[in-house]
């Protein structure tokens, strides 16, 4: 089965599994973790949160760098805790878990 993600043009190309995550925004595109379920208020699609660093020319979790901007208003006050475990849920820093295989587009 296919699945169509629409990314940033300039977005980087997704990383091998296990290699480390350069803000391709594959996973996230493709499906929210735990808390974007909670972001977005679905458990398929892309995650709402997903958001595009243009500077950067990256993909960004909202829910790490901005997190009372994507969650409901009453878990906006608990929003650094979220935070954190977003941080989790993303797992930053242990290489890309995204095995999700990427076709180029025609």
């Amino acid at each position: 089965m296919y699945e169509v993600i629409r990314l940033h043009p300039d977005a980087p190309a997704k990383p091998t599994l296990g290699a480390r995550c350069n803000g391709c925004g594959v996973c996230c595109a493709s499906e929210p973790c735990p808390l974007g379920i909670v972001a977005s208020r679905r458990t398929t699609g892309a995650c709402d949160a997903l958001t595009w660093d243009g500077v950067g020319t990256r993909y960004r979790c909202g829910l790490v760098a901005e997190p009372a901007a994507h969650l409901p208003r009453p878990l906006a006050k608990i929003a650094p805790l979220l935070a954190r475990a977003a941080t989790r849920y993303i797992s930053a820093g242990s290489g890309c878990d995204c095995d999700v295989t990427v076709l180029p587009s025609r």
